[in-house]
């Protein structure tokens, strides 16, 4: 473990100056007009494309012959031109704001953490989401952010920036060095939602290993990941995956495929500079990629079919890798 922290831990300094670069065939993919911040990506094999969602409370579908088309709303204001009209945090309190969303494959079923309205469910058909829950044990959700989908249960992982603080109050999490952050556990066959994992600084990210045995939390403002245990003689212990001696937050981390690699993205706290990583479980680093500058407020990097997928909070366009 120790050389797994050691490696990490020099990746997250070196992504500073890492000399890879996506500027040469890095293409936008327009949203539709007044649509912007395709936070997370949940891809559909069968298809051959992904969901993505964006600010106003909309949630859109991406496959190469017909590009974004609507596919579900959070809420029944969410389909009104005024969602997109108003600011953010006014829009997502009426709207919706997505945040964390992944597919289960064999139902179908798109799971999205929004912001501030709670947990949600988007049959295959699209539509109107359904709301699973906007709090735990009497306690609200308010600020939820990352979400992924055990591929081998369906049971779905998700986390809270803060328990004091909103999303859109990043800037309290981290003057205040905030520690209310938790790790969720909803079961749809018995459709409970369960606190696993409470004190966590920013939980940003999440993602499930794809043999199901662990589950990664990355804390923003503790500069490191957690590493959960599903299965096996540590399960339900947590322990240290990696650790940043620099001001590197890391902010989302997703499994790719049935790999057992992952896709790491940090923000340097300075001067908002961002770069990713791919790792595998052994916390041994692949690739490094140095984000351009003018790519603003990184949210995501995800792979799908050879290609890298980019998300962010503001920009009006996904943003493609391809190798």
């Amino acid at each position: 473990m120790m050389s797994s922290l050691s490696t990490i831990s020099l990746l997250l300094l070196s992504l500073l100056w890492a000399v890879i670069s996506v500027d040469a065939s890095f293409q936008p993919l327009p949203l539709p007009i007044l649509m912007s911040g395709p936070h997370s990506f949940a891809f559909n094999s069968t298809e051959n494309g992904f969901y993505t969602g964006v600010s106003g409370g909309t949630i859109l579908k991406y496959t190469p012959e017909e590009g974004f088309v609507v596919f579900a709303h959070i809420t029944e204001s969410s389909s009104s031109l005024l969602c997109y009209g108003l600011q953010e945090p006014i829009s997502s309190r009426r709207c919706g704001r997505p945040a964390g969303i992944a597919l289960n494959e064999v139902t179908g079923d798109l799971y999205v953490a929004d912001a501030l309205l709670g947990l949600h469910v988007v049959s295959p058909a699209g539509g109107l989401a359904v709301k699973i829950a906007d709090g735990v044990d009497g306690n609200p959700f308010e600020s939820l952010n990352g979400l992924d989908v055990d591929p081998t249960t369906g049971i779905v992982y998700f986390t809270s920036l803060s328990s004091r603080f909103t999303a859109y109050q990043m800037h309290l999490v981290m003057f205040l060095d905030d520690e209310t952050g938790k790790l969720y556990k909803y079961d749809p066959s018995t459709k409970v939602v369960t606190v696993l994992m409470e004190g966590l600084g920013g939980a940003a990210g999440v993602t499930v290993s794809s043999d199901g045995s662990f589950v990664l939390v990355s804390q923003f403002t503790k500069y490191n990941i957690i590493r959960y245990w599903i299965k096996g003689p540590k399960a339900g212990s947590s322990e240290d995956f990696s650790n940043s001696p620099s001001h590197l937050h890391p902010s989302s981390i997703r499994r790719i495929g049935s790999t057992g690699n992952f896709w790491i993205s940090a923000v340097q706290r300075v001067t908002n500079q961002t770069a990713v990583a791919k790792v595998d479980s052994n916390g041994e680093v692949l690739q490094r990629i140095y984000m351009p500058l003018y790519y603003d407020f990184l949210t995501e990097v995800n792979e799908f079919h050879g290609s890298l997928y980019f998300g962010s909070l503001t920009e009006r366009y996904v943003g493609l890798e391809t190798f």
